[in-house]
């Protein structure tokens, strides 16, 4: 039998593993949760890596900029974006319309240190990469950016055109 004040003890251990999925803007961004919850968007909704069709390497530096900075997909395809660092901080990719990005930038200059990981999101701590799985399921001109703060500031996104 274990004794009340161990209980309390694995009680709050057990409960604040709730807040694990989520992450800063610092170096401990190497692992992105295994399983996120997909949620509709108005710019699609995260994939599922079986039904990868096409792969786009984008490449992200401290010039602040993407390259490529624009792309295009067809409605209904699931792509894996593969985001790589070549610099030497943290940089990220979060997919959105312009103005959710921008709303989201604001946010980020008086919360820099938020914690938050989505699946339209991927961090990547500098000279590594990661994969980001998105289906896009939305016609329209969509963005993708740098968030944290003062990347956005300095001109780091670009635009993903998803045709009908």
């Amino acid at each position: 039998m274990i004794h009340r004040p161990l209980r309390m003890v694995w009680l709050c251990l057990a409960l604040s593993g709730l807040t694990l999925p989520a992450f800063a803007h610092e170096d401990r961004l190497a692992a992105r949760p295994s399983a996120m919850h997909a949620e509709q968007t108005p710019w699609g909704i995260a994939g599922q890596a079986k039904a990868v069709r096409r792969e786009i390497r984008i490449s992200m530096g401290d010039d602040m900029r993407f390259s490529p900075d624009t792309f295009s997909v067809k409605r209904g395809e699931t792509v894996r974006l593969i985001i790589t660092n070549a610099g030497a901080q943290l940089h990220e990719l979060v997919i959105g319309t312009p103005a959710a990005l921008a709303e989201h930038a604001e946010m980020m200059k008086r919360f820099p240190t938020m914690e938050h990981a989505e699946a339209h999101m991927a961090h990547v701590p500098a000279g590594q990469s990661r994969a980001l799985v998105w289906r896009f399921n939305r016609a329209g001109q969509f963005a993708f950016a740098c968030l944290i703060n003062g990347h956005f500031q300095a001109g780091m996104r670009g635009t993903i055109e998803v045709k009908p």
